[in-house]
């Protein structure tokens, strides 16, 4: 009797078929990869048209007689000297032999609860360290308003407002700032002092009007601020503008500046003077308050003289006089002197008369 044993499968539908001793099974091999097929195929469909003609008639005979040496060849047992070295993986069914290669899915889940559980990282935070914050976050582990965005510093070259009572200059040329206005800068800036000359200091020694500045330059962005006032630029092209000193917070080295009495007006009237800027270049000044700009073309305009800011120097002035008798016993207006203004342009007056002695005894 023949061993059991992988041979040529003697259906000739596959390349080997197993061989178990007594009788073929339905395990084969094709090319290596091993599956089922029954010995006896069933029986083909155009076997059942056989009486319809004499050309079906023998073709029925012919497959039957086929049929029959198929069977009588399965019957036969398989030569010893034909089979092949391979060994069948197991008698069993193939089927049986893809679960048995499947792992566990009970001992899948005891590995599974066996390793440590990794902690998630928070939805919507960056990876780096704990708590989600990104290794190098100024802001890391605080949160708030003040650091969410919106007081962020503003981007822009040259003069900005980083907000209505702060200015920011990316110093991009030399410029001059009233000193001690300085409140933060970034970069590689110097300070220095800036003298207006022997006649600038007469003027501001004997008028008391003039500008204590500093000269700014270098590289990088500085901030400005005085008293948290709100601050305001203009840019001026060719142009001129007085300005009480008191308001100048800083402009371009590019504008030429001087002590200028108004006109209109003297020593004995008020001894008003102001500061001039002229030529090309910007200028911030600030207010005690939001201002008015009245426009002096559509009708005489008269401001306080402690309320005035600034005007375009192409208007004519003059100093108006309210004070009367009555004044001297108490029953004036308490206003004695306005600057009158006429022309083509427009006058800035801010909310407030300067700073309020407070009540005070002695």
């Amino acid at each position: 009797m023949t061993a059991a044993a992988w041979h040529p499968d003697p259906t000739g539908r596959h390349e080997l078929r197993y061989w178990d001793g007594s009788q073929w099974t339905d395990h084969v091999s094709d090319q290596g990869v091993q599956s089922t097929s029954p010995v006896n195929a069933p029986a083909d469909a155009g076997a059942a048209m056989g009486d319809s003609s004499d050309s079906g008639s023998a073709s029925s005979e012919a497959m039957s007689e086929s049929a029959s040496a198929s069977a009588g060849a399965m019957s036969a047992e398989p030569v010893a000297a034909e089979p092949v070295a391979a060994e069948p993986v197991a008698e069993q069914p193939m089927a049986t032999q893809q679960m048995a290669a499947q792992p566990d899915p009970a001992q899948q889940w005891a590995a599974q609860q066996a390793q440590p559980m990794q902690q998630a990282q928070p939805v919507g935070q960056p990876q780096g360290q704990p708590g989600g914050q990104p290794y190098g976050d100024a802001f890391a582990g605080i949160t708030g308003d003040l650091i969410d965005g919106r007081f962020s510093e503003k981007d822009a070259i040259g003069a900005s407002l980083q907000n209505k009572k702060m200015l920011r200059v990316r110093v991009v040329e030399p410029f001059m700032a009233k000193q001690g206005a300085m409140v933060a800068y970034q970069g590689n800036v110097a300070f220095n002092y800036q003298g207006g000359g022997a006649a600038k200091f007469l003027k501001k020694a004997f008028t008391g009007e003039g500008l204590n500045l500093m000269r700014v330059e270098g590289q990088g962005d500085v901030f400005l601020a005085d008293g948290g006032h709100e601050v305001h630029i203009l840019h001026l092209n060719n142009s001129g503008l007085s300005v009480n000193g008191s308001n100048v917070l800083a402009f371009s080295a590019s504008l030429d500046w001087n002590v200028e009495r108004v006109k209109g007006g003297s020593i004995a009237a008020g001894g008003l003077f102001n500061t001039t800027l002229r030529g090309t270049g910007w200028v911030a000044i600030t207010t005690d308050g939001q201002p008015v700009v009245l426009n002096a073309a559509e009708a005489p305009t008269f401001a306080d003289a402690q309320a005035l800011v600034a005007w375009s120097v192409h208007l004519q002035t003059s100093i108006k006089s309210s004070f009367t008798a009555g004044a001297l016993i108490g029953r004036g207006s308490g206003e004695a002197f306005q600057v009158a203004f006429s022309g083509q342009g427009f006058v800035i007056v801010q909310p407030s008369e300067g700073g309020v002695v407070p009540p005070h005894t002695h």
